[in-house]
């Protein structure tokens, strides 16, 4: 697959772009400027970034289209920074990404199996590989997952999770994700950790993953002491208010 993205010698970063799938690059643009990847579209087939521009949120696409209404002629000095950040940072990503894979595809069948069925081949994969029955942990409940907690969780949660780690997890999550936590803090609150989160400006994936995965770990617990319920999304798991 990586010799596929690489291309033949002498081939552009833009040409090489395009043998990416739209979903993988969508996924590393989303966390850039709009700005950014107003370039970066504008440099690739329009029938690419059209499917890359379809998969970004929506909001955020919307944004994307008025800087590419708007951009003018991009000066070298630009181009040569985001070709440069795009080999350095995006293709070790996306080598990451294609090392995940097998075990996201196995999490997916995880997420499936009866619990007596789970513990049990769960059980077995620690005694043989116990970093990917972690990695496969951690897979099976995402920061989106949160979605699955009720409010009174959330605010539980809120209250165990340290700010900065919040701000920086929340950055790149959806906006869905986004609204649950801001609904569930006073406006205040909400105004201060939304100003933090801009004052950030562009980050790292890797610090966002991260301080996801800390979030996340932390409800975990959270619902392993029985303090916050996580919805398995079954009519059993409804909640009745």
């Amino acid at each position: 697959i990586m010799e596929e993205i690489r291309g033949p010698a002498g081939r552009t970063m833009w040409d090489k772009l395009g043998n990416v799938n739209e979903q993988v690059l969508a996924n590393y643009l989303k966390n850039e400027y709009p700005q950014t990847v107003a370039v970066v579209l504008s440099k690739i087939k329009p029938d690419h970034a059209s499917r890359v521009l379809s998969v970004l949120p929506e909001n955020f696409a919307m944004e994307v289209i008025m800087r590419l209404l708007r951009m003018e002629t991009v000066q070298k000095e630009i181009l040569d920074g985001i070709e440069k950040t795009l080999r350095n940072e995006f293709m070790s990503n996306l080598a990451r990404t294609q090392r995940q894979d097998s075990h996201e595809q196995m999490a997916d069948i995880f997420n499936n199996l009866d619990r007596s069925t789970e513990n049990r081949f769960m059980g077995a994969l620690e005694e043989r590989n116990r970093e990917s029955a972690e990695r496969i942990k951690g897979l099976m409940f995402t920061f989106e997952d949160l979605a699955r907690v009720d409010p009174a969780g959330i605010q539980v949660l809120l209250r165990q999770v340290e700010k900065d780690q919040l701000a920086m997890a929340l950055k790149g999550g959806s906006d869905d994700i986004k609204d649950l936590f801001f609904k569930n803090m006073s406006e205040r609150a909400s105004k201060m950790m939304q100003e933090d989160m801009e004052a950030m400006g562009p980050v790292r994936l890797k610090e966002v993953d991260e301080a996801q995965g800390n979030v996340v770990q932390t409800a975990k617990g959270l619902a392993d002491a029985g303090e916050i319920i996580i919805s398995g999304g079954g009519e059993e798991d409804e909640l009745v208010f």
